[in-house]
């Protein structure tokens, strides 16, 4: 803006800096002689319309700090990786319940600590260590709720955990709504964490880390608790599950387990082992690549569903709430069509979706909406379902090396969806651009992997990279038989 003041001055005027014309005679916008720049010296005026006070208009985030508040959400993703490798680890060395006790009594404590933070700096190192703890408790509850169900349900257990997420971002953008004052939302935030302070003290250990460490007692007295409880009698004794028995696989299952656990020893797996051969690594590369893109078009629809136009709180609570009826649909079409089945036109609708958006004219912002949610649930489709399908894709002897490769290409995905949805300042479209071309390319190289429904979990590595061709044999010889019949 170009402004005269009374005295005749003319004023170049900008968001942060103001620039004086020298000599200038015409008051037109355009002006190329010589001009005084200066900064703003810091009496900032703020839009409150929507947010009402924020760590932005607190510490002024703004012109030459406004990479400063840009930083807080790669931070927090940071974090939000260093936890879940961090307390993945210790849970599985004392034990879950007290990882989830200790990560439970942080994620309040620190919650409310990030209200009151000073200044800037730590506010964002509390921030950095909220993450931590809260990542580290989303994953042990994830064990935890799957070490407690059984085989027939553990893939609806999974995605009930998602749900659970999903309902997560509803309560955030509806607490944002309401709340426009940033360290009071956050203190309310933070107390929805209290209620489970006051009874997982009561969370018995899972059984199978009981018996893991050797502590036969407390899983037996676990046992019959869970029998009274469902209003049966136990008979089975948990000694006995360390004594081969004819059972479906003609062991005893921990024993199965030690002898696995044998065999990874003398082998010295590595994460080498996932490219043992072409077969194996271009599968490893299209899992990873599955995981990398569902992580990053997951948190791009998220914190990118503000940049769509309209109430940006609406849109952050349908982008949550597109994501219940999505894992439905995942679990029915898992085990109705396979999972290959369903992740590929998965990314690939996601894909054209992200396509779409970038054609839509800018005065039609409910169509981009509507497209971002399609968006939003075709990726969580995919992003649902790809823990139980890597397990599947790889033998017994590295599957859970498999899965925590997997889980990193996550985290990495999770840490570069910011940076990726600060594009928009580029070109509003660039966030959507990326995603789309990666889903989509991603989606074609799902078609490649082999189907795993209905097929018996592998044990070995020639096992697991016969898969495919399997399938494709198994196929060949029932053509006969139906054509016949």
């Amino acid at each position: 803006m170009v402004v005269r003041t009374a005295e005749g001055e003319q004023w170049e005027l900008s968001r942060c800096r103001c620039a004086l014309r020298i000599n200038s005679t015409d008051f037109t916008y355009f002006f190329d002689g010589n001009k005084t720049v200066k900064a703003c010296d810091g009496n900032f005026v703020y839009d409150h319309s929507e947010i009402q006070q924020s760590i932005v208009t607190d510490w002024d985030l703004v012109c030459e700090k406004e990479w400063l508040a840009k930083l807080c959400q790669p931070t927090f993703m940071l974090g939000v990786l260093i936890g879940a490798l961090l307390f993945g680890d210790i849970a599985d060395r004392i034990g879950r319940v007290k990882i989830l006790m200790f990560t439970s009594l942080c994620q309040f404590g620190i919650g409310v600590a990030v209200a009151f933070s000073g200044n800037y700096y730590f506010f964002v190192v509390l921030r950095f260590l909220l993450a931590m703890v809260s990542s580290g408790y989303l994953v042990v509850v994830f064990v935890y709720v799957t070490e407690f169900t059984g085989i027939k349900v553990r893939t609806w257990t999974s995605m009930h955990v998602h749900a659970a997420f999903a309902v997560g971002i509803m309560v955030v953008a509806l607490t944002g709504y309401l709340v426009r004052v940033w360290w009071i939302y956050q203190i309310i935030l933070s107390i929805c964490t209290s209620p489970f302070l006051l009874c997982c003290w009561k969370f018995p250990e899972t059984p199978f880390y009981l018996m893991a460490k050797g502590r036969y007692k407390e899983t037996q007295n676990l046992l019959d608790a869970i029998a009274r409880f469902n209003g049966l009698e136990c008979r089975l004794k948990a000694e006995e599950l360390l004594r081969p028995e004819e059972q479906e696989n003609g062991r005893a299952l921990l024993e199965q387990e030690s002898e696995q656990q044998q065999v990874q020893k003398e082998q010295k797996l590595s994460i080498l082992d996932l490219f043992g051969s072409w077969r194996m690594a271009s599968r490893t590369c299209t899992v990873w690549a599955i995981w990398f893109i569902g992580s990053l078009g997951y948190y791009v629809f998220s914190l990118g569903s503000v940049n769509l136009g309209g109430n940006q709180y609406v849109n952050l609570f349908l982008a949550g709430a597109v994501e219940l009826p999505s894992y439905l649909v995942g679990c029915f079409a898992m085990d109705r069509i396979g999972r290959k089945k369903t992740c590929a036109p998965s990314l690939l609708l996601a894909g054209v979706a992200c396509i779409l958006i970038i054609v839509v004219p800018a005065d039609i912002y409910i169509l981009a909406i509507i497209l971002s949610m399609t968006g939003k649930f075709a990726i969580a489709i995919a992003f649902g379902l790809i823990y139980l399908y890597t397990c599947e894709l790889y033998p017994t002897i590295i599957r859970s090396l498999a899965v925590g490769s997997g889980s990193m290409m996550c985290r990495v995905g999770s840490v570069v969806a910011p940076f990726c949805v600060y594009l928009s300042d580029v070109w509003i479209h660039l966030p959507q651009l990326i995603v789309g071309i990666l889903a989509f390319i991603i989606g074609v190289l799902t078609l490649f992997l082999p189907e795993t429904l209905g097929i018996p979990l592998t044990t070995t590595l020639e096992e697991a990279e016969a898969l495919g061709r399997q399938n494709k044999k198994d196929g060949l010889e029932m053509k006969p038989q139906e054509s016949k019949a």
